[in-house]
């Protein structure tokens, strides 16, 4: 398959309403059915803000069991669409921030974030789990959450591994730059990126919306406006991200100069 839809959907989830957010995502089934992979912001059912793990806790499910796990699966069935959200995870009294990959055969993948932001180390464990890879239907998705954007390592690994598009589930804050970022991130791995990130005010945060659709040669295929619920799709041809010819005598692979990248092994403060 060397052409496929993807998507995202971008909207305001409602703080500590996990019944009111899956209600929202559910109203957009039949449009998500006209996509092979939809992308959802981070902490999708959720909300964001918690100041505290007792806060987050009861919000929080152990991986793939329990209501929203079950509204998921259910979701990818009944629309044949690969589903990727963010979640809050609990595992014993640990808590994840967890991109959670739901297949229409009822498989299932997940990805904890590794890089957290600000007030998030207040809250999640850290994680460590590599940057994953994982493939549906000849096409391999990239996982990444919000601030992983800010480390091009993390996206290079994806690329490394075989990635043909960063799937970004953002819940993003600081204007334009989460955006900015994914562009750069595309150009220089030569691979799509999908950032659904969400809008609206919580708790003192606003968040930018902006959420977007990028082509290997930096193009903005789709995006949203800083305050609109909407989900978007677009077409994609997987061709244009194995190319990794920038021109014909460079290549972004086996230009790499790997004997020389030594320092970025070392936590170096």
């Amino acid at each position: 398959m060397k052409t496929f839809k993807a998507g995202f959907l971008q909207f305001k989830p409602v703080h500590k309403d996990i019944k009111a957010n899956l209600s929202l995502i559910e109203k957009y089934e039949k449009k998500i059915s006209e996509a092979d992979i939809i992308v959802l912001p981070e902490l999708a059912t959720t909300g964001y803000v918690f100041e505290t793990k007792d806060e987050l806790l009861p919000f929080a499910e152990e991986l793939p069991v329990g209501p929203q796990s079950e509204f998921f699966f259910k979701l990818a069935k009944n629309t044949d669409t690969l589903i990727i959200t963010g979640i809050a995870e609990k595992e014993g009294t640990k808590l994840f921030n967890t991109q959670a990959v739901f297949y229409p055969d009822g498989e299932f993948e997940k990805y904890r974030k590794i890089h957290l932001f600000y007030q998030e180390k207040n809250v999640f464990d850290m994680a460590y789990n590599e940057p994953r890879v994982i493939e549906y239907k000849d096409i391999r998705i990239g996982l990444m959450i919000c601030f992983d954007w800010a480390f091009p390592e993390h996206a290079r690994i994806l690329m490394l591994k075989g990635a043909h598009i960063l799937a970004h589930s953002s819940n993003l804050v600081l204007p334009g730059l989460g955006q900015a970022g994914m562009r750069i991130r595309s150009i220089e791995n030569r691979v799509f990126s999908i950032t659904a990130n969400r809008f609206g005010e919580e708790m003192g945060f606003k968040f930018t919306g902006m959420s977007q659709i990028v082509s290997p040669g930096g193009e903005i295929l789709t995006k949203a406006n800083e305050d609109e619920e909407t989900l978007k799709i677009v077409s994609i041809n997987l061709e244009e991200a194995e190319n990794k010819n920038i021109t014909p005598l460079n290549n972004l692979k086996s230009d790499r100069r790997t004997e020389l990248y030594k320092k970025l092994c070392h936590n170096d403060t």
